[in-house]
């Protein structure tokens, strides 16, 4: 069965959450660690920390999307599902960038999982990973 946003909701995987609103900041800042964490893992030639690092600076940018809706996730496909719906659907984000969100997060279970990992995905997701950040932060007003 493919899993969608109406499932989502349905399964309680994405609900209100009315003081989510209050930790957009944090989450923001949690990205913004996790992308020089990131960064130095690469530059160390720490590819998997690297990949999965930049992933969860992805996670965190899009969890502060989500929550300044006043919503939580639980579930990191149903936060991507989420991002299209309430922000991709709206014309207020690039699909390409939750498309790379869905895409990265693939890469860092494969990393995580089963030590799967190159130069070549650590490279991408921290650039992913940076607009993301950057797209967030703009569309927040926290630029």
């Amino acid at each position: 069965m493919k899993i969608t946003f109406k499932n989502c909701i349905a399964n309680k995987r994405i609900f209100s959450f009315p003081a989510a609103k209050h930790l957009v900041d944090l989450e923001i800042k949690d990205s913004e660690d996790d992308l020089q964490s990131a960064e130095e893992e690469f530059s160390k030639s720490g590819l998997k920390w690297a990949t999965i690092k930049g992933y969860y600076s992805m996670f965190h940018a899009a969890r502060a999307l989500l929550y300044s809706r006043g919503y939580r996730e639980r579930g990191h496909y149903c936060l991507y599902l989420a991002i299209k719906e309430f922000f991709v659907k709206e014309k207020k984000l690039d699909s390409q960038l939750a498309e790379d969100l869905n895409n990265c997060m693939i890469l860092r279970e494969e990393a995580d999982y089963n030590r799967n990992f190159s130069k070549k995905g650590a490279s991408g997701t921290i650039e992913s990973a940076k607009k993301l950040l950057k797209a967030a932060k703009e569309l927040l007003n926290l630029t």
